[in-house]
């Protein structure tokens, strides 16, 4: 994203501006909590949604995790930033042991030191892009656990092959460190299954690249909030998200990048309502589980909009207005 003069001024005359109804939710969010036991006895391939861009991952007899983040607030401090909405259905002590942590780039509310380095004793390795993994060795983490990737890389862990690949965005985690570490969407490829996860990008004709290279994808988790037009470079509109998913040959889309942390100027059930509507004109199968509902990858079923439920704003809430 370009950050003229201009540009800074229209981002702050928005945020001047900003008179939503519904920037957190009016009533708790529903949750169903995980238990270690539960996750034991599992064999098929399925995924939990643990929040934000935060899913854990069932493939091949082994968990993945993405871009773990379970602080309270997706900040440099915890008494200041973006507070979550609901509790992690699952602690990080009571996690699985984890084949692999993968890392889509290293802003805030998708690289937490915290998760990082209390996960680090039960992670097989860390699957991060370039240079990212400057900030793990220098939070203590085991050099030998961490693998960093360029576009078009891949590594080979058991039967998971996990490829990192291009996104539209950008890194840093300062006011002096901008895109000195890559970021990468990724490919998860198994004997159980194929999956597609975003990570952070405006809309490009590398989703269709990838598509083509890789695709079909059983499921694609797609970035589907924190979006506006005026930072549409980086971040993609619900309309993008959907053709993303179709770019790449989805089978099925799970919308991700919504529902834990306010960080645009959208009410924060409107990812979900719009791309529900979308994914009706255009019949995919859209799949929004509870935070910790178990997905069957191979077998998505259409969750309930349990957000309808949570938010009474949504009776008056012109779905025309907001797209304006």
């Amino acid at each position: 994203m370009t950050t003229t003069p201009a540009k800074v001024w229209q981002l702050f005359k928005a945020y001047w501006q900003d008179n939503r109804n519904a920037a957190t939710p009016n009533q708790p969010i529903p949750v169903r909590t995980l238990s270690p036991a539960e996750l034991q006895h599992k064999s098929e391939a399925g995924l939990y949604r643990l929040g934000h861009s935060t899913v854990l991952i069932r493939v091949d007899g082994e968990y993945l995790l993405t871009d773990p983040v379970f602080s309270d607030r997706a900040s440099p401090v915890q008494w200041a930033g973006p507070k979550r909405f609901h509790d992690a259905p699952i602690s990080m002590a009571q996690l699985p042991k984890l084949k692999a942590v993968i890392i889509s780039h290293d802003h805030y509310d998708h690289l937490d030191k915290h998760s990082m380095v209390s996960l680090a004793d039960k992670v097989e390795q860390f699957v991060v892009p370039l240079k990212v993994g400057n900030h793990l060795r220098r939070w203590g983490i085991n050099p030998d656990k961490i693998v960093e990737l360029n576009w078009w890389q891949s590594i080979e862990l058991g039967s998971i092959r996990l490829t990192a690949t291009p996104t539209q965005h950008f890194s840093g985690r300062g006011l002096l460190d901008r895109d000195r570490t890559l970021w990468a969407s990724w490919v998860v490829e198994s004997q159980q299954a194929k999956i597609f996860f975003s990570g952070d990008s405006g809309y490009f004709g590398g989703f269709k690249e990838i598509g083509d290279r890789f695709g079909p994808f059983d499921l694609t988790l797609i970035e589907t909030g924190a979006y506006n037009e005026l930072w549409s470079e980086i971040h993609m509109l619900p309309e993008q998200s959907l053709q993303a998913h179709l770019d790449l040959q989805g089978k099925a889309m799970l919308p991700i990048h919504n529902g834990t942390f306010d960080l645009a100027l959208h009410e924060w059930f409107e990812p979900l309502e719009r791309i529900q509507q979308l994914a009706r004109q255009h019949q995919v199968t859209l799949v929004t589980p509870i935070f910790g509902e178990e997905v069957s990858i191979n077998q998505p079923r259409i969750n309930p909009t349990w957000w309808q439920s949570v938010e009474p704003a949504l009776q008056t809430w012109d779905l025309a207005e907001a797209k304006q």
